[in-house]
């Protein structure tokens, strides 16, 4: 069994000198091995992995393909029988990454399946990135156990079992290589951001499941490439978002979904720009604008009913969010997933 380890490098040397050694230290379980493939990175990043870690395999790409096509070109040169896709920003300790393998080599309904993931940042504190499980609800907006929207909790123990959600993250993914080909992989028109939640979905349309299984735990720094506050960061997450809508949900129900998601952007627009923040206003627009063009290169989805929504929310997590003054925790909607 051979299981390739992939960061997916662009501009990040601080972030490769500061958690690569522990990742080659820590990645010792039977078959695994290393990749670093290079977007096209400028700050030195080839020249010190050639300098410093010449037994750890390179491929280097002539431009930034963003997260999407980077690890596509990077899986097209791979032969492995399991794919991990991590961050160069994720933190790992001893042992993290037989729990993950083991547990898909015990469930072949299993195609994608992630760790806990706690911030390196405040290392007892759920990462915004993933958490224990990613989960959506009705209008496509994202959430974790661990983390409602902005509310993140505290470690405690609490999400230690393992749990069948919706998505899994980017940040430290494991998917079987051959579902990851005939699902053509990941959508290059996404190019980044919410790639990871599309590809879930199409996974489960198919019949397999995601999980979360914490018995791993890897501590995730987040934001390395684009911050939070980035208005190119939420163009991507609306335009993508709406991209997957359109992807995934059964026609019967997809127009008046989308409407619904792109009024409710509408009033995000709004609100961006009664407080001034006029280049978040023309992200959202701008989104819009781009979903338009972009749906007409994609094939929406075939099924007529819903299939594997284990983990989708059928109500508006928004809404409960700001009604309980941004105080929600997963603890309040279990029990309705």
């Amino acid at each position: 069994m051979d299981i390739a380890v992939v960061i997916l490098n662009w501009n990040g040397l601080k972030m490769l000198q500061t958690y690569l050694p522990d990742l080659v230290a820590h990645t010792t379980c039977c078959g695994a091995f290393v990749v670093v493939a290079d977007n096209g990175s400028t700050d030195g990043s080839v020249e010190w992995l050639e300098a410093e870690w010449p037994a750890v395999k390179l491929i280097r790409f002539d431009k930034n393909y963003g997260f999407t096509g980077g690890y596509n070109r990077a899986f097209q040169e791979i032969d492995a029988d399991y794919y991990v896709l991590i961050n160069s920003d994720v933190r790992v300790s001893q042992g993290w990454l037989e729990p993950l393998i083991g547990f898909m080599e015990e469930n072949p309904d299993v195609g994608v399946c992630q760790p806990k993931v706690l911030s390196v940042a405040a290392p007892d504190t759920f990462e915004y990135a993933g958490a224990a499980g990613g989960f959506i609800d009705r209008f496509g907006y994202p959430f974790c156990r661990g983390r409602i929207l902005s509310n993140l909790e505290k470690d405690h123990g609490q999400y230690d079992e393992p749990v069948e959600c919706f998505w899994a993250t980017g940040a430290c993914l494991v998917v079987r290589s051959a579902l990851y080909h005939h699902l053509g992989g990941l959508d290059e028109l996404f190019f980044a951001h919410m790639e990871e939640i599309d590809f879930c979905w199409r996974a489960k349309l198919l019949g397999y499941q995601v999980w979360c299984v914490p018995a791993s735990t890897v501590w995730h720094v987040g934001g390395g490439t684009l911050p939070n506050d980035s208005p190119r960061k939420l163009y991507f997450n609306y335009r993508n978002n709406l991209l997957m809508l359109y992807k995934n949900l059964p026609e019967r129900i997809r127009r008046r979904r989308i409407f619904a998601r792109m009024c409710l952007d509408g009033a995000s627009a709004a609100a961006y720009l009664l407080s001034g923040r006029w280049s978040f206003f023309q992200a959202v627009w701008k989104a819009h604008r781009d979903y338009r063009r972009l749906r007409r290169e994609e094939d929406p989805s075939p099924f007529e009913e819903e299939r594997n929504n284990i983990g989708l929310y059928d109500r508006s997590i928004v809404l409960q969010f700001f009604l309980s003054r941004r105080k929600l925790r997963w603890s309040d909607i279990e029990r309705d997933l």
